[in-house]
């Protein structure tokens, strides 16, 4: 092989390495667009999980449901199916329509743990 086609041949692979650098370096930038798309959405997300966790938060303390114990959520529930949940009548079935002040003191009362 003479000095001529040896530097023609080094010329060659030196294109060629050129080429594949100048596509990685494209690819590169694809994916860091990419990823700063991914990144951008994900902060976006963030934010608006964080404010609806916030409005979850603030409509179950408005409503007085995230105040009770998951007790109380019980005898509530046996309470609006029906049952008295007093220590007087507990158990036996509430008369259609009936309410009893027994029963949503024992449910909404005063819970003594919290005020220790």
């Amino acid at each position: 092989m003479s000095e001529k086609q040896a530097n023609e041949n080094i010329y060659d692979r030196f294109a060629q390495v050129m080429k594949q650098t100048r596509e990685l370096v494209a690819n590169m930038e694809q994916l860091q667009a990419q990823i700063t798309k991914v990144l951008e959405q994900n902060a976006e997300l963030s934010i608006e999980n964080d404010h609806l966790r916030k409005a979850i938060k603030k409509m179950k303390d408005q409503s007085g449901e995230a105040k009770l114990s998951g007790s109380r959520q019980n005898l509530k529930e046996l309470y609006q199916q029906g049952f008295h949940v007093c220590s007087e009548y507990f158990g036996k079935r509430l008369a259609p329509g009936e309410s009893c002040a027994f029963c949503t003191d024992v449910i909404f009362g005063h819970d003594p743990d919290k005020a220790k």
